[in-house]
């Protein structure tokens, strides 16, 4: 099923943010609770994160493709999946949504 432009925007969107906020909160949570022992908060930090991407991913994907990554935006405009123009769209989608997704975190 094809969704709009508007519909895919807001999954980059709205992934993105959570994505960012998953990022940094697993970050400070891991360093927090890890006792100061860095392997343990790495480990922590990595799997939350894996964990939140393999869901948004799961959850989006459908709709947008899940790229959260500007690169595979790029590769996929280059061999023609999306044109240019919404390749940029989708590029400022994300670069919106890093600023919300690190407020939630405040």
């Amino acid at each position: 099923m094809k969704f709009t432009l508007g519909a895919r925007l807001t999954a980059e969107f709205i992934g993105t943010a959570f994505l960012v906020a998953a990022v940094v909160g697993s970050g400070v949570m891991g360093e927090k609770f890890s006792g100061g022992n860095v392997a343990i908060a790495l480990l922590a930090s990595t799997i939350a994160t894996g964990a939140a991407l393999v869901a948004l991913i799961l959850a989006f994907g459908s709709v947008s493709g899940a790229h959260f990554n500007p690169v595979v935006t790029l590769a996929d405009a280059i061999e023609g999946g999306q044109t240019w123009t919404d390749a940029l769209a989708m590029r400022r989608s994300r670069s919106s949504a890093a600023s919300p997704g690190l407020s939630w975190l405040i």
